[in-house]
């Protein structure tokens, strides 16, 4: 199934700083990590991450830093910082808003 690309954009945020609590990461690891926990139905891409994680930055939801992977090679990690966290606590709340209202909204046409 497709996801619209207006709900890609406005789950990013969430996302992200939510992979970023459990560890810092860099952008390819990001990807990956959406693709496998929607199991595969969440494809990003740079053009679509990389803006947001600038965004996080200029926000200072984020820091990035570099350090050397175990190849070798110099990567920008991201890590959240505490702001971040209180950020991601107000996105939690409001996408259960959104979630339950929904699932309210989609019960009440299965009983009608």
């Amino acid at each position: 199934m497709n996801v619209s690309k207006d709900l890609i954009a406005a789950s990013a945020t969430p996302l992200i700083l939510a992979i970023l609590k459990d560890c810092d990461s860099y952008g390819y690891a990001i990807i990956k990590r959406v693709k496998e926990m929607s199991e595969n139905q969440l494809i990003w891409t740079e053009g679509m991450l990389y803006p947001v994680l600038h965004r996080l930055e200029e926000q200072q939801l984020i820091e990035s830093y570099w350090n050397k992977s175990e190849a070798g090679r110099q990567r920008k990690y991201y890590r959240i910082k505490e702001i971040g966290l209180t950020e991601l606590e107000q996105q939690k709340k409001q996408w259960e808003i959104v979630h339950n209202v929904l699932a309210r909204t989609w019960n009440e046409e299965n009983n009608s």
